[in-house]
């Protein structure tokens, strides 16, 4: 369920500030500015910018500090790291100076729902395997990960080790290497079950991203759905070449 405390202006207050970061425009350390800065910047009132600052400030992504040189600022104490590489979470992680670790939590073999067989370019009920893990960076939850294989790719897939990156695993295994992916990010509130997994309270806020990731030769192999909290996650972006990539930040603590 979205996060859409003070309706749809500052739901698009929050879709802006999230589009900044992502785009660089904002960085670790930018100061947005006072709350009536902030209101006038953003053509809004005080208590509809309020709204839309809540969940960001719940979810560490920005800090308020007081004082003559004080506001609202983009939090700093995370470590940069990019989403759009074609690279596992676990390899990224060790690049960062974290230490990570993985449990696998269920596997299944089933139909693919609609959505997972749009996203997948198959047949509507064509099975997929289902691998979800909940994912640790220096001994503290960071993300619960559902990744949905397609069987006729990888028939064996379950039978596999699947506590290290699933990437490497199908390049080793099955040819399947990244070479594009589509990331779609937003903003929703933790489940009582993803509250637990994530040792967090009941509603925080988490960052969910929507991924959909094609080999070589264009065709969809993964269809992913990672859920990270909000506290340890921060989105900031490179470019290259007029093309944008967003990148995710793993907070330290």
């Amino acid at each position: 369920m979205s996060l859409t405390p003070g309706g749809p202006v500052a739901e698009d207050v929050r879709r802006r500030i999230l589009s900044m970061l992502a785009l660089g425009t904002l960085r670790p350390g930018s100061r947005l500015g006072t709350e009536r800065e902030m209101a006038a910047n953003f053509a809004v009132s005080r208590s509809t910018l309020r709204s839309a600052l809540l969940p960001l400030s719940q979810a560490g992504v920005l800090e308020r500090r007081s004082g003559r040189n004080g506001g609202t600022f983009v939090r700093a104490d995370v470590v940069e790291r990019n989403a759009a590489e074609l690279a596992g979470l676990p390899d990224r992680l060790r690049t960062g100076g974290h230490t990570s670790a993985t449990r696998v939590l269920t596997t299944d073999r089933r139909p693919a729902t609609p959505v997972e067989a749009h996203a997948l370019e198959i047949a509507d009920g064509a099975e997929i395997f289902t691998i979800r893990r909940l994912r640790f960076a220096d001994g503290v939850p960071l993300s619960v990960d559902l990744a949905c294989f397609v069987t006729a790719h990888m028939e064996d897939l379950l039978e596999q080790p699947l506590g290290g990156s699933l990437y490497e695993l199908v390049r080793v295994r099955y040819g399947l290497a990244p070479a594009a992916t589509t990331e779609t990010i937003e903003v929703v509130s933790a489940s009582p079950r993803e509250a637990q997994w994530l040792d967090i309270a009941h509603r925080r806020p988490l960052l969910a991203i929507t991924r959909v990731t094609r080999d070589s030769s264009g065709r969809p192999f993964e269809y992913a759905y990672d859920l990270f909290r909000a506290d340890r996650v921060r989105l900031t972006a490179t470019s290259q070449g007029g093309v944008g990539a967003v990148q995710r930040s793993v907070c330290s603590a």
